[in-house]
């Protein structure tokens, strides 16, 4: 069996933690690593021996403070990022970090996928003020590497069919259609008064969405279950719920994003006619077999 293509480092506080990640980061996908923070070490010192094999991490936010960012991006140790732990809108440790919840770690793999998409697309070695020339030197040649080892486009273009919602096996499709849900929840809970922490459920949402080939009917009733939840939980309540129409603009949001994914996912050398577009998936083909067998 061919060895996977990339290593990810887990870099978490608890064993009990470490399990659920191992358990929805896909074996054929990445390889793991685990790097644990002794009592009295930095991030940045776990990390440092392992730069050049290292291609994305996963981090738990409770060891991202202030200091320990500083000192990772004064070393020139940026990668692929998840970070574990609270949504809250912040930057814990770079701009293209992604932000997975405890209870939504079943969205882990589609995540990192995403991860590496940013990181690789956005460009940390853009000349960025708060970059070090040792940092920027240490990105590009990360950039380089995951570019030599996944091919020009990336992972961006190469969503695994096996690991698409209507692939999964029963349970497993049921687990990843559940944390969907608390995300879309956290997405709705904060959306008008909190646009940062809404924005990084957003993009977990929309970025499992589009690496899990989540058809947009299943996207849309989960938007319309939630609602239909709130509505009835007000109506008990005794209060008005007039006001839940107005987040229709959420799902408006959650679509736009994802049709600009799509959009992106069609290689600028790829003409739009004949055969060649045929092979291209768009979100609204994705009423398909993935849908029923769901």
């Amino acid at each position: 069996m061919a060895r996977p293509a990339l290593t990810v480092a887990l870099v978490l506080g608890s064993p009990a933690l470490v399990d659920s990640c191992r358990q929805w980061l896909p074996s054929n996908r990445y390889e793991h690593v685990v790097l644990t923070v002794a009592s009295g070490e930095t991030l940045a010192v776990v990390l440092g021996p392992r730069q050049d094999d290292v291609d994305a991490v996963v981090i738990e936010q409770t060891l991202l403070d202030a200091e320990a960012k500083e000192q990772l991006l004064a070393s020139g140790l940026l990668f692929p990022a998840v970070i574990v732990g609270e949504v809250k809108g912040q930057v814990d440790y770079h701009p293209e970090e992604l932000h997975l919840p405890h209870d939504q770690l079943a969205q882990l793999g589609y995540n990192v996928d995403a991860a590496i998409s940013r990181f690789l697309r956005q460009g940390r070695a853009d000349g960025r003020q708060e970059d070090s020339s040792s940092s920027s030197r240490a990105v590009s040649n990360l950039s380089d590497r995951l570019q030599e080892r996944l091919g020009y486009l990336g992972v961006f273009y190469k969503r695994d069919p096996s690991r698409f919602l209507g692939s999964l096996p029963p349970e497993e499709r049921r687990d990843l259609l559940l944390s969907l849900q608390r995300t879309y929840r956290d997405l709705l809970a904060s959306y008008f008064s909190d646009p940062a922490t809404a924005n990084q459920a957003l993009e977990s949402f929309v970025n499992t969405a589009f690496f899990s080939d989540l058809p947009i009917t299943r996207t849309v009733e989960i938007h319309v279950d939630l609602i239909d939840e709130f509505w009835k939980q007000l109506s008990l309540e005794g209060h008005k719920h007039d006001f839940l129409q107005d987040y229709r603009l959420a799902l408006l949001d959650v679509m736009a994003h994802l049709c600009e994914m799509y959009r992106r996912s069609i290689p600028p050398d790829l003409p739009l006619s004949g055969t060649a577009s045929s092979r291209v998936r768009r979100p609204t083909d994705q009423l398909d077999a993935s849908e029923e067998s769901s």
